[in-house]
């Protein structure tokens, strides 16, 4: 089977589950593990290069309004590949190209290939979503023992969390404007033993105001930007900081939020792991510093 991944996520979970080899075309963003790198690229961002988060939030939201793609898809590299099965999505805009665009191009070019939307909001649908590929490209036992392990990996959180104080945790996943956490994130916080504070759990992430964020009254701030990983999301954190825009005498960590936060993969439980180490130090194993930085 020839398979092209439009989300950095399946392009993760098809690797892991042992369907890498079928992978024969991915996303610019497409880059876990390293070996996605060598795979034909048929989607880029329409996004400029160098702008800053406020300057990008204003790209999206003007593109947004005049209904314009994010994405470019490359319809003659996805007709080279010819690909059995083209997985997407329809979950966010701001994401990947989503389904209707990959069905037109694919009518438009005559091509035959399956379609497979893959849209979760919760960890469990995650989880489902790892079973879902396994079935579709004939790995499901290596899907299902993969889903077995990040189950158990997040039993174990939360039995070493159970009866531990739950800190009130503040997640930004955008710093300029902020963002409060959609999606799978809010239930990352309490799995990992931790109260959310602002975002409502598989709901969309939803701008939100500094005096907010500051009513939330957080024990503990991780901002954790879309699309950043933790050399940049610490930059972008500590400037939230420098500016007073967090409130004063909270602890403000930076995560690595590509790896472990944004994308709807498997690394989402080292995410968990990692929260559980900032939220309960005394008992959780400490969270790696490649994923997770303290700023104050």
């Amino acid at each position: 089977m020839r398979t092209v991944s439009l989300l950095p996520s399946t392009t993760e979970i098809l690797f892991a589950i042992g369907a890498g080899d079928q992978v024969v075309g991915v996303t610019f963003e497409c880059d876990h593990p390293q070996e996605a790198r060598s795979r034909r690229i048929v989607s880029t961002t329409a996004i400029p290069e160098g702008l800053t988060p406020t300057e990008i939030d204003a790209f999206v939201t003007r593109a947004m309004h005049a209904g314009e793609d994010l994405y470019h898809l490359d319809a003659g590299a996805l007709a080279e590949l010819d690909a059995d099965l083209v997985v997407t999505q329809d979950l966010c805009a701001v994401c990947a190209v989503d389904v209707g665009k990959v069905d037109d191009a694919l009518a438009y070019l005559g091509c035959r290939a399956e379609v497979l939307t893959i849209d979760p909001h919760t960890i469990d649908e995650v989880l489902a979503s790892i079973t879902t590929l396994g079935e579709a490209t004939g790995t499901r036992e290596r899907a299902d023992a993969l889903v077995a392990g990040l189950r158990e990996r997040l039993a174990r959180v939360a039995s070493v969390v159970a009866g531990q104080r739950m800190p009130r945790a503040l997640v930004l996943e955008w710093t300029d404007p902020p963002f409060a956490p959609g999606h799978w994130v809010p239930e990352m916080v309490t799995a990992a033993g931790g109260v959310n504070a602002l975002g409502v759990a598989g709901q969309k992430s939803e701008r939100t105001t500094w005096d907010a964020v500051r009513d939330s009254a957080p024990d503990v701030i991780v901002a954790a930007p879309c699309g950043y990983h933790l050399d940049d999301a610490t930059a972008l954190a500590q400037k939230a900081i420098d500016d007073g825009r967090l409130p004063d005498g909270i602890p403000v960590w930076a995560v690595d939020a590509n790896a472990s936060f944004a994308r709807p993969g498997p690394r989402l439980v080292d995410g968990v792991e990692a929260l559980a180490g900032i939220f309960h130090p005394d008992v959780a194993q400490p969270s790696d510093p490649t994923m997770a930085l303290r700023l104050r």
